[in-house]
């Protein structure tokens, strides 16, 4: 008696279709795999997030009920941080989504991807280092550069510069600390920076490795 084709598993069913066919039916099939996995990914990356949100806000009542007397100068610090970013991410928001709609992705991968080689190193550094503002505003802006198609080094050599290459920054430090102080920190700065993007590269690479061996039996027993 033959199996019923609704009662057929999915891979049974893919090799009974047309060639053309079933190469559109795997394809679906992986997507909905990818998407599924990301859907985990996105609820473990949460869960992980509102553990760490708890321990944090668990180890600040342990510090303030140690140290009642700086109670006060938390609170306020906090608030007053707060209401600055209360202030300033809706604007950085509006930004992103018209950066999301408006810019292409060929153009990311272009001038930031993984083929954008020194080239990308330099816009990467010049793109961190003319914004002013907090650090945390980056961030956002990161993540989106990611998903347009931007490598982790570039991204990470954005953030670097965002914090430490900034040119009004290094302005100031002209005008106090000499030409020379400030040209050798930059330089070294400039560095590091690249070489620490580099490295980070390396090891997102090892660990998405890692994680897609796990996910995959069949490419383990390979």
């Amino acid at each position: 008696m033959k199996e019923h084709p609704t009662n057929m598993p999915a891979e049974e069913k893919i090799k009974q279709m047309p060639d053309k066919m079933k190469q559109m039916a795997m394809q679906k099939e992986e997507k909905m795999k990818k998407m599924a996995a990301q859907k985990e990914k996105q609820k473990k990356e949460m869960k992980r997030d509102m553990i760490s949100l708890g321990v944090l806000m668990a180890i600040t009542i342990i510090l303030l009920s140690i140290f009642p007397d700086n109670k006060e100068a938390v609170t306020n610090t906090s608030w007053d941080f707060f209401i600055e970013m209360i202030l300033i991410l809706p604007a950085v928001m509006v930004i992103l989504g018209l950066f999301a709609v408006w810019v292409p992705t060929d153009l990311i991968v272009k001038y930031l991807g993984k083929a954008s080689g020194a080239k990308g190193i330099v816009i990467a550094i010049v793109l961190g280092s003319l914004p002013t503002g907090p650090l945390y505003i980056a961030f956002p802006m990161a993540a989106a550069l990611i998903k347009k198609g931007a490598k982790v080094s570039n991204i990470i050599i954005f953030l670097s510069a965002w914090a430490c290459i900034k040119i009004p920054q290094e302005m100031v430090e002209l005008q106090f600390l000499g030409a020379e102080f400030m040209l050798t920190r930059l330089v070294l700065s400039i560095i590091f920076v690249i070489i620490m993007g580099l490295i980070i590269e390396k090891l997102v690479e090892w660990t998405d490795k890692k994680e897609n061996k796990k996910e995959d039996p069949k490419e383990t027993a390979a």
